[in-house]
């Protein structure tokens, strides 16, 4: 059985959207449909001693109003180096900071060379995966041929990388098509995003839903642990 997922990419996310891609055979990233701004594709939040904070990479909106998230390209190319010496200050006392630190200021560094958001965001997801033993094939919806909007993309997208099941957030539930998905013989399974373990973070009180960054300084090689569908879940057969 080949499970798919497909949704936008989004900067440094929170652990929910690494268990969907660790919970799949594939993940593709739907960078194709309209970019929206003050969502999760350009920004996260991380935790600082003066309390929660969003890191936003400047991208270009002005004038562009339709514009794809794949076509959003980064305005300043110094928001590596700020993000990176905000994540080192709020985070330096962590316990697992040390640890971690040269594999993401790595990334950051990399991510300075980079001019389109949806580069950024796959640099992270796939440089990331590793560190939460998550090994799932990641694509762009791009790499498919399209066919109509929402649900009917989304059925044909995992028709062509040969799904036979669709691991879904619960927030589509208010659109999804499931018949474009039975018709062609793909159940829909839906991800449950309750139940997570909490672990100690350096800021309390503790807030579930911050970037996975959180939980790697904090926890480190342990962060698979924290996770409710990865690592072994991979291995789990026709259980995962």
């Amino acid at each position: 059985m080949k499970r798919v997922a497909a949704i936008q990419s989004s900067y440094i996310p929170w652990r929910g959207y690494f268990d969907i891609v660790g919970l799949v055979d594939e993940f593709i990233l739907l960078d194709e449909v309209q970019y929206t701004k003050r969502d999760w594709r350009n920004r996260n939040r991380v935790k600082t001693a003066q309390g929660p904070l969003w890191l936003t990479i400047p991208v270009q909106v002005k004038g562009r109003y339709r514009q794809r998230i794949d076509e959003v390209h980064v305005a300043d190319q110094g928001w590596a180096e700020r993000h990176w010496q905000t994540l080192r200050q709020s985070y330096a006392s962590a316990e697992c900071f040390d640890a971690m630190a040269e594999q993401v200021a790595v990334l950051y560094e990399k991510a300075a060379e980079l001019e389109r958001l949806s580069d950024v965001n796959r640099l992270f997801l796939q440089r990331l995966c590793p560190l939460l033993e998550i090994d799932t094939r990641i694509s762009w919806s791009t790499d498919y041929e399209s066919e109509g909007d929402r649900s009917l993309r989304l059925a044909s997208l995992c028709e062509q990388a040969g799904a036979d099941e669709y691991v879904s957030g619960p927030s589509a539930k208010a659109y999804l098509d499931e018949g474009e998905f039975a018709s062609r013989g793909i159940a829909v399974r839906w991800m449950d995003y309750e139940g997570y373990p909490e672990y100690e973070q350096v800021h309390p009180p503790f807030d579930p839903e911050v970037s996975i960054v959180d939980l790697l300084f904090n926890v480190g090689a342990e962060a698979p642990a924290y996770m409710k569908h990865a690592g072994a879940a991979r291995g789990a057969g026709a259980d995962r």
